[in-house]
């Protein structure tokens, strides 16, 4: 429920005084409809809905990771419960953006550039989503 406002956090006992008064001026409360539809999340015709969302994901991935790790992109981890790859593309760039650019261009490939995730080795990463479904002959 990406933009509702409404979620959890875990955090060590620590840090929890200060992540109250940070979260006591961010807001005051979740809105009645992100309520409804956080109750709603949790209902089992939802939760078997997302059970298929999650095999398909995983299907996804599980076609992707390989199938750049074999055309050289270095991704060291698995994901367990993302809908994208990090990937390492140093081998082909050092500039990420003009790669994503040069990608987009030539192939018709859209990734997204490191840096649009942080300034830690941005240049040489790029981010690739499985949010498209994959092609019926590519399912197992």
């Amino acid at each position: 429920m990406t933009g509702w406002r409404l979620g959890w956090l875990i955090a060590p006992d620590w840090a929890l005084p200060a992540l109250e008064r940070l979260a006591q001026n961010l807001f005051l409360a979740a809105s009645t409809t992100a309520q409804h539809a956080a109750l709603a999340a949790f209902s089992p015709l939802t939760l078997d809905e997302l059970e298929v969302r999650k095999a398909e994901l995983c299907a996804r991935r599980n076609f992707l990771l390989p199938a750049l790790r074999e055309r050289g992109f270095v991704i060291p981890l698995t994901p367990q419960g993302a809908f994208y790859l990090y990937a390492d593309c140093s081998r082909f760039t050092l500039d990420s953006h003009a790669f994503a650019s040069q990608l987009l261009d030539h192939t018709g490939v859209a990734v997204t550039p490191g840096i649009d995730f942080g300034h830690h080795h941005a240049a040489r990463h790029v981010r690739f989503a499985y949010t498209q479904p994959l092609p019926g002959w590519l399912k197992p």
